[in-house]
Order: C-alpha cells, then structure tokens, then sequence
C-alpha cells in the first residue's frame, strides 16, 4: 500500500497540520499515478476536515485508517473487487460510500452493474472541471448520488426509433396515443409512458430515477398512477400491457401507419 506524502505546498497552506486536524478519511482505490497531487491538495483544501489516502487495490481498504472512512474513490476498472470486499469494507467503513472515478477513453462500464453494487452511490469523470468536480464530491460526501448523462447513453440509444429519432422503448411519444385502439393509453401522461417504456425493458425504480434526473419517490408515485391507470396488479403485469400494446400497433402496421410512426420492438 502506499500513501500520499504530505508536499511543502499543501504544508506551507496548512494542510494536514495539527491547526486543521482531519476528522474523515477520503480513500482513493486507484493507481499512482492516477490522481493528481494538486487534485488530492484542492480536495483537502476545500475540504479540511478530510484526509485523503491513496491504495492501489480495494483489499487494501479493509484497515484502519485512523479516521473514519467516508468516501472511497474508486477506479471504475476496479468495480467488480466491490462484491468480494463489500461484508469487509461494510464491517470495518460503516459510513463508507464507494463512486466510482473514470477517466476519458477507458473501458465502458455498464449502468446495471454500477446500481446493482453494493454502496456504489455514481460515477465521477476525471474530465470535469475542478469547481463541477469538487461540487460532486461534496454532494456523495452529503449523501447524494451523480450518475453523468454520458452513462446512460448506451441504454437511450439501443433498439429502433420512431420518426423523430426518440427510442420508444426508452422514452415513448405521442404517436403510441394517437392509435384509435389506445384506450387506457389515452390516460397516460407523456412521463408516465415515458417510465412504462423504461419498466418493460427490466429497468429498475433508481436507474429510471437517476437517467430521468427525478428521485426514486416521484418515480414509485408515476408507476402506481401508472397500474392504476392500466387497471394492471403491478409493474409485471403492467410491463406486458406495454409489450402486448407494441406488439399490437406493429402486427397492423402494413395496413395502418407507417412502420415508422409506430412503437418500435
């Protein structure tokens, strides 16, 4: 393990001296060279209750650190040692929440695996300016969650679209309301067919939340009106009305409207 020497510059500030004693630990989990020095001095300059640390590998996070642990900084390639070390890590950091930092041009992580991971509460680009960056640390260290837009884009751009390059299935229009047949369609709002279109491709109530920049309430709040509306049990059931609807509009699409201006599969 190797740790972050304190340099003249962060001394000659006052940083790391006993005049601004560090209470919480900020743990980052990445190579050496990863993270700047003058990154680590502007994080415990805006932050001068907190202490960074630097480890190379997230098993080495499983001791102490003298203050308690409150964010770990993680490199995203190192997202699958969170599930073996999560038991440990929960033990030893209780207040630890792990996110996730990637740099420009490195390997696409999957959205799935990042809300699945235990504790992992978003992903911080290295590419940010330092004030943005900075502004994201304070919000996880808060409790908060950041996710980029960047991230969801595989998911928005997947599967066929209708005329007006929008993904149905990932965000529904109003042409799916414009079917004379469309019934209990009719009294879905824009969002809520918006969310239905997400809940009938297996996505669940925090990634919809975190891709449509709403909080996990509001999201459960659309889905009941969403039921309700539908007159289905729950969202499974609800899930095939989407489906059976869609594949409905596209068994008549040679004899009504274009293909195009139909809810795609």
């Amino acid at each position: 393990m190797y740790r972050v020497a304190v340099s003249s510059v962060r001394r000659a500030a006052g940083v790391g001296s006993s005049a601004s004693k560090s209470c919480k630990t900020l743990l980052i989990v990445a190579p050496a060279d990863f993270v700047s020095e003058s990154l680590i001095f502007a994080i415990e300059r805006e932050f001068p209750w907190i202490s960074v640390e630097q480890i190379s590998a997230l098993s080495e996070a499983c001791t102490d650190f003298g203050s308690p642990v409150s964010l770990i900084l993680l490199d995203a390639e190192q997202l699958p040692q969170v599930a073996g070390n999560s038991e440990q890590l929960a033990h030893l950091h209780p207040a630890a929440q792990i996110m996730l930092i990637q740099e420009d041009g490195r390997q696409q992580i999957s959205i799935r695996d990042v809300v699945t991971a235990r504790n992992v509460r978003g992903v911080l680009p290295m590419n940010l300016k330092l004030d943005v960056w900075l502004s994201v640390v304070r919000l996880v260290l808060r409790g908060g969650e950041y996710f980029p837009l960047s991230l969801f884009e595989p998911i928005m751009a997947h599967g066929p679209t209708i005329s007006g390059g929008v993904d149905l299935e990932g965000a529904p229009n109003s042409h799916l309301r414009q079917d004379a047949d469309a019934d209990d369609f009719d009294e879905l709002t824009e969002r809520e067919l918006q969310i239905l279109g997400m809940v009938a491709r297996g996505l669940q109530n925090k990634l919809i939340a975190a891709a449509l920049g709403l909080s996990e309430h509001t999201v459960k709040i659309h889905l009941h009106n969403i039921i309700t509306k539908l007159g289905a049990h729950n969202r499974t059931e609800a899930a095939a009305i989407f489906h059976r609807r869609r594949d409905t509009l596209n068994s008549r699409g040679d004899g009504g409207a274009p293909k195009a201006q139909q809810l795609s599969a």
